[in-house]
This record gives C-alpha cells, structure tokens and sequence, in this order.
C-alpha cells in the first residue's frame, strides 16, 4: 500500500513533531547477509575476469534498493548514507566463494576502481553515499557474503583507493576496521600508517565482542580521527526490556560517551520469519520493523534509535556530564540551543535524581531499567 508505506517513511525519516528522524543510514555495496542471496555488481562466470569493470551493474539494487533510498531522500535530503561491502567479487578473491576468504592484491586497483564506480552511479540516481567501510567485519569469515582483510591488507588498500578517490575526485570519507570493540590495536595499527592514514576520516565498531570503552582507546591513540558506530543487532530471540536497556547502556549512552559521532542500528525491516537472509546468513537479526500481510510492527531497535534520533538532530554537540553507578547518561547540545540528557536506570529500583544545569535544578525519577529523555532550553 503506497500510501501506508510514505507514512512509515515519514514517520521513520521526516522532521516532524511526529516522526522519530532518523538522521543516517547503512547500506551493503552489493549484498549482505540480509539479501535474499548473495552478490556484488560485478559477478562473473569462473574463470573470467573484468579489469575494466564493462560489465559492472547496480541492477540488483535497482529493484528494491535504489528506489527505496529515492523515496527517503525526497523525505529527508540531507540524510547521511554509509557503504559497506561483505565481500569483492569472486573473481578479485583468493578462493572462488562468497564466505571469507582474501582479496587478491593484483585486484586491488581494480577493486578501488568498483567503489568509484558504485559511488559515481548512486550518485547519478541522486544517492549521495556519505561515506564507505573498505570491508564490513574484516576479521569475521564465517558469514555468507563475507571476506577476511589483514590491518596490512587494509593499510595496503586504502592506499590505492584514497588515491583512487583523489583522482575521481570524489570526497567520500574512508573509515577503516567496521568490527567489533575487543581489536582497538587493529584500527590503530592501520592508522599509525602516515601515508594510509591521510586518506582515513576515522573508524568504525561493532559491539559482538569487546567493550564500548575500547572506542577511546583509538581516540587517545589518533585523536584527529573519527569514530563511528556502525552495527549491532537484536536478536529475534530477545526480550524488549534486556534488549533496550543494554543497546540504550553501550551504545547510545555508551559509544557516544566514547567518542561515536552516531549510532546504527541492524538492520531496519524484515519479515515475520526474520527473512531475508542468504543461507548462512543472520536468520535472527530483528529488523527495527516487522512488516508482515500489510502490518507494521514496531521492534525494540526502533524506540532504541527514537530515543535518541528523535531528540538528537545532526550537527548537535556531546557535552559534559556526570554519570552515576545506577543512572547512565549522556548529554547533547542542539544546534538551535537545546539540552538534552538521555538517562537510563539501570538498578532494580525506581530511583530520583537530580538534573542541575546552570543555577536550576529538577528531581527526576525513572523506574527500574527504564529510560528517559530530557529536554530544556
């Protein structure tokens, strides 16, 4: 139903009093786990090889994708999209197969090439891709698509696609690592390399393993460089409550805490059966929506990010403020001026406490494992 359909859209994106304004977005370049099947956009039969990239084509995401993307950025045109690959063309790997395996280094011109490409022919269809991971989980090689990237295969490679950026003039930020917070010595060891670290704008986390804290490590380590967060998921197999206050605890208070300059979310909608997914991939990601016979159910990711997005537009500002044992916080200045505390109880109590700012106070009060959002100006 086209018109049940722009209401979600305007509802998840929009500005409004009534929307919850998602503000960025991650998108796979070629498939991920959460495709019907796995591809790349430039799939070819064994043995063949395409240097020049002739038979590259966007026509896997022109069915659904592509015009879905249209749709929200007529919604919300400054909305930020980040690009992320599970895995190169079988052809550029070392080992004909979409689970793991390496890029081969002779295909590393060429595969920096496929990014300019993919980011040249978005942009043609009004897609401006914001920014790009060189590989989605780098370390992880048991997902389907997935390939495996060394931090001196990453160094080696973000090299040539830097200059290839350069040279096509293209001003698309590289973030380097996309994995999770148990390796700071991964994206540190790629940024401690001078010539690769020109091309880098920052890193990016994912919080399967690790701890959120390991985000400032990396900051200490390169300060001049950005942080994102890039993926978690809820599992179909979660409780609300659990699911709401550990994603509220580690990443929206969390990785924000710690340098995020956002936090993501994975993935937006499935099906009732938690589909698509290629056959090995993720069968209990739950989509933020569960869109099943013309119904929209609203999923714990969803009131995760409304919790922040709705509050929290970009370009505003992280500011100081102090954290209980019980009461985890994060505070926010808005470019139009406003302050906003997002606080989480995480004790098994109803606890009050005070919010002081300036020579004002007020005595808040949140029931055990809830959250709350502050506003004032």
């Amino acid at each position: 139903d086209k018109v049940q359909k722009n209401k979600l859209l305007q509802e998840l994106f929009c500005n409004k009093k009534d929307s919850i304004s998602v503000s960025y977005l991650r998108i796979s370049i070629g498939a991920s786990d959460l495709n019907f099947a796995p591809f790349t956009y430039n799939d070819l039969p064994e043995g063949e090889t395409d240097l020049n990239l002739e038979k590259f084509s966007l026509s896997m995401d022109e069915k659904h994708l592509i015009p879905l993307l249209q749709e929200i950025l007529r919604i919300n045109p400054k909305l930020k999209i980040m690009g992320s690959p599970w895995s190169a063309p079988l052809w550029m790997k070392d080992k004909n197969s979409f689970w793991g395996g390496h890029l081969q280094p002779k295909f590393y011109e060429v595969y920096a090439n496929y990014f300019v490409k993919h980011i040249k022919e978005m942009e043609k269809r009004g897609i401006k891709i914001d920014a790009i991971t060189p590989q989605n989980e780098p370390q992880h090689d048991g997902n389907n698509p997935s390939m495996l990237m060394t931090p001196s295969e990453q160094i080696a490679f973000v090299k040539i696609l830097g200059k290839a950026f350069q040279a096509a003039n293209i001003k698309t930020k590289i973030i380097i690592y996309d994995h999770n917070c148990d390796n700071p010595n991964y994206p540190i060891e790629v940024l401690n390399n001078a010539e690769a670290k020109k091309f880098i704008d920052g890193s990016a986390f994912h919080l399967y393993g690790g701890d959120i804290g390991c985000m400032s490590k990396v900051k200490s380590a390169h300060p001049d460089k950005n942080l994102y967060f890039t993926e978690q998921y809820t599992s179909s197999k979660g409780a609300f409550a659990g699911d709401l206050n550990w994603h509220i605890k580690n990443l929206i208070i969390g990785a924000t805490r710690n340098w995020s300059k956002n936090v993501l979310e994975w993935n937006l909608a499935n099906d009732a059966e938690f589909k698509p997914h290629t056959q090995g991939g993720c069968n209990v990601c739950k989509g933020a929506l569960t869109i099943a016979n013309n119904t929209v159910m609203r999923n714990v990711s969803y009131y995760i990010i409304a919790h922040a997005a709705k509050f929290v537009p970009s370009d505003s500002v992280r500011i100081n403020s102090n954290s209980t044992e019980i009461i985890s916080n994060v505070a926010f200045k808005t470019p139009n001026g406003k302050i906003v505390l997002i606080a989480q109880n995480d004790g098994k109590e109803t606890t009050s406490f005070n919010i002081k700012f300036k020579n004002k106070q007020a005595v808040a009060t949140l029931p055990a494992g809830s959250v709350g959002t502050f506003i004032w100006k």
